[in-house]
């Protein structure tokens, strides 16, 4: 009788073979951001990739019309959003719209495991984007937003993986919540930096998978700070996989520090992450 491989080097060995063919990524959603990183791009080019796929186009004109982005009028098409929202903004709600879909299993402890990680996914995202609209960089807002959405990106990928490992009786090792929460914790960072990079996304998202726990980061990049921060005070709301603790001072901590927040935009912080809804998936 063949023994068992140890669970960690299954996972390895899935990662190795084909993290690209993991499902984490919708592939017009990616070739949105890829557009958009390009020195120049037409808005034609935005509405022909959404077009693509009519099921997206639907998502994506739901989520333009959520109470989170709504105007005082609907959106009818996808060029009336692009005109009113910006192209970055609506490639985001590509994204946003595509990427719910992913944070599912068939597996109770995967599945609710996925859907913790989306909800603080989506926390984040708004707590990023609300961080650098209001410490002086609108102009990065919808990165900030991007980059909170898609931080632990490299959890999903470890969660698919062990879903497949699963799906495919490879191991009878029991899933307990404590071992999800070390794989994640040990392999999440280095994950999802390299499958950002594979898929050629902007080095700065890839900066931001690969380092947003990592006690020595760059102090002048503000989509990390920004997304760093949200993710701190998301876990002192509880918006996270982990516990929640009440005890951090997100005040004093270095990211807050560096963007020049005063202790009541911390506090405004926290409301916004606590009542992060109104973006319509369903």
């Amino acid at each position: 009788m063949n023994q068992e491989k140890p669970l960690l080097q299954m996972i390895q060995e899935r990662l190795n073979s084909g993290m690209q063919d993991l499902p984490v990524f919708h592939s017009v959603a990616i070739k949105l951001q890829q557009l958009l990183g390009r020195p120049s791009f037409e808005i034609t080019d935005v509405v022909e990739l959404i077009g693509e796929d009519q099921s997206l186009s639907g998502r994506v004109l739901k989520v333009a019309n959520s109470s989170y982005y709504a105007g005082l009028t609907k959106i009818a098409t996808i060029k009336d959003a692009i005109t009113r929202l910006g192209a970055q903004e609506i490639a985001n709600m590509a994204m946003l719209a595509s990427q719910f879909e992913y944070y599912h299993s068939s597996n109770k402890t995967l599945n609710s495991m996925m859907q913790t990680l989306w909800n603080h996914a989506l926390a984040c995202a708004v707590g990023a984007k609300w961080i650098a609209c209001k410490s002086g960089y609108q102009g990065l807002a919808a990165e900030a937003f991007m980059g909170g959405l898609l931080h632990d990106i490299g959890k999903l990928a470890l969660l698919k993986a062990l879903d497949d490992i699963l799906k495919n009786k490879e191991s009878a090792t029991h899933l307990s919540a404590q071992l999800l929460h070390e794989i994640m914790a040990a392999m999440h960072e280095e994950v999802g930096y390299q499958l950002m990079k594979g898929w050629n996304l902007p080095d700065f998202y890839c900066d931001i998978a690969g380092n947003h726990h990592k006690p020595d980061f760059d102090q002048s990049n503000i989509l990390l700070i920004a997304v760093r921060l949200a993710d701190l005070t998301c876990k002192k709301l509880g918006r996270s996989a982990e516990v929640a603790d009440p005890s951090l001072t997100i005040f004093s901590t270095p990211e807050a520090q560096l963007l020049g927040l005063k202790e009541i935009a911390v506090a405004e912080l926290e409301i916004i992450i606590e009542d992060a809804e109104g973006i319509t998936m369903n």
